[in-house]
């Protein structure tokens, strides 16, 4: 470790004072590796402690200690500390204001040189430290030399991280692709040509298809990458090959679970005019996956609309589970569609069972989450559209003597707004659907 001087990228070389003095004394050899390790155990404690109290110029001050004691006690004896020395210095130095890029790089390169084992690993951080503080063309030259770099035969490991400094480069050749892109289309708004860039933008393009391609074949979520392969190909009218790209994003049983495959997917599919039963094919998984979906409101009136039966129960289904969860109870939205699928189910006076089923397990803690005293002065004083669609929902669920209906109600006649006597009618008129939903 003779070359390292790791000091000057942190802090001044300072020692520490705290250790016991008896640890640096002249001993055996044996009493001298107990207490080398007692005292990097010791000052290891030091730098999580302060790193911990995010005392980064306190944690510099230790790890120059640090790797001084490895210098005077391991100098022919060498430990290969330097995963630790890497990682500490790594947030040291992201996090202590004073530091700056040169600094970062300088400690960076000095780590490189460390161990080969995680030369790449080092290289695809500092590739992330350089886009973090806006250097993409620093980053590029970086990921493009940790590409050609060789060293006897690579591990698995090696393997899966050059295929990551690959993939992040090939990123950075999509952003440059769509920059040049986005030139190209306003020279074609003014109606001007450049031939120069044009070629410019179809060599990034095919050099971030090739990298971009090869990364989500592995297992893995892969969104970012996906998203910008996809990008290229809808461009260049490749719409077959972007459909099969997403479709085994989604469905692949290798790759993990991911609601965002199933987002890209379904989006995809509504950009091109896919039928219906694709797209509800697709929000049916992810409402599988993740109930509280944004995109579930676009699932119930899909299925709201249908002259399927049995996806107008599913839709009910859908969007009762949406406001199972605390950040839609004030969502317009999602209560004005169940109160219009409620509504229309009531007129009818079919499927009530429908709706007693959803209730069954929900009238324990539904009507404190969402229906009390409270909840109704604090919604009718907020949002008054908000509280007569959730005033319609209690008050079929819960009858009018309920109190958030009768809340709002109460208020929305003594404000003489039409809509809140039409729902105090509505609900005293089809009581009886109370009756049968309630078990009563």
């Amino acid at each position: 470790m003779d070359g390292l001087q790791v000091g000057s990228a942190l802090q001044p070389a300072l020692h520490l004072p705290f250790l016991p003095r008896h640890l640096y004394r002249a001993a055996s050899s044996s009493e001298r590796r107990l207490n080398f390790w007692r005292s990097k155990e010791l000052c290891l404690n030091y730098i999580q402690d302060a790193l911990l109290q995010k005392q980064w110029k306190r944690a510099a001050e230790f790890l120059t200690s640090y790797i001084e004691a490895l210098e005077k006690d391991f100098s022919t004896e060498y430990m290969g500390p330097s995963e630790i020395i890497w990682r500490i210095g790594t947030e040291i130095l992201c996090n202590h204001s004073p530091s700056n890029v040169r600094d970062f790089n300088s400690f960076i390169e000095q780590m490189k040189t460390l161990g080969v084992k995680r030369y790449l690993k080092v290289c695809l951080e500092h590739a992330f430290h350089l886009l973090c503080n806006g250097r993409i063309d620093e980053a590029y030259q970086n990921l493009s030399l940790a590409e050609s770099w060789r060293f006897g035969e690579r591990t698995v490991t090696q393997d899966k991280e050059m295929k990551l400094i690959q993939a992040y480069r090939g990123l950075l050749d999509y952003y440059s692709w769509s920059k040049k892109k986005n030139i190209l289309l306003e020279y074609e708004k003014d109606g001007f040509e450049d031939v120069s860039v044009e070629q410019e933008m179809h060599g990034c393009f095919r050099k971030a298809a090739v990298n971009l391609k090869e990364i989500i074949k592995i297992p893995g979520v892969w969104d970012l990458f996906v998203k910008s392969y996809v990008d290229l190909l809808e461009f260049y009218g490749d719409h077959q090959e972007a459909r099969e790209v997403l479709m085994d994003y989604a469905y692949n049983s290798k790759f993990p679970a991911n609601p965002n495959a199933h987002v890209y997917l379904y989006q995809f599919l509504k950009r091109h005019g896919a039928p219906k039963k694709s797209l509800i094919s697709a929000l049916k998984i992810l409402h599988d996956i993740v109930p509280s979906h944004e995109l579930m409101i676009d699932f119930n009136t899909m299925l709201q609309k249908s002259k399927k039966r049995k996806r107008r129960r599913l839709g009910l289904e859908v969007i009762f589970a949406v406001l199972d969860y605390a950040g839609w109870k004030k969502n317009v939205k999602a209560w004005s569609c169940l109160a219009r699928q409620m509504k229309q189910i009531v007129i009818s006076e079919k499927h009530l069972d429908w709706i007693k089923q959803e209730w069954n397990s929900r009238k324990d803690w539904w009507p404190a989450f969402h229906f009390s005293r409270y909840l109704a002065k604090s919604n009718w004083q907020e949002n008054e559209r908000l509280s007569y669609e959730k005033a319609l929902v209690a008050g079929v669920l819960l009858g009018k003597d309920c109190k958030y209906f009768k809340y709002v109600s109460h208020h929305g006649c003594k404000a003489q707004v039409k809509k809140f006597r039409t729902l105090k009618k509505f609900v005293n008129k089809h009581s009886s659907a109370y009756l049968s939903i309630s078990g009563l």
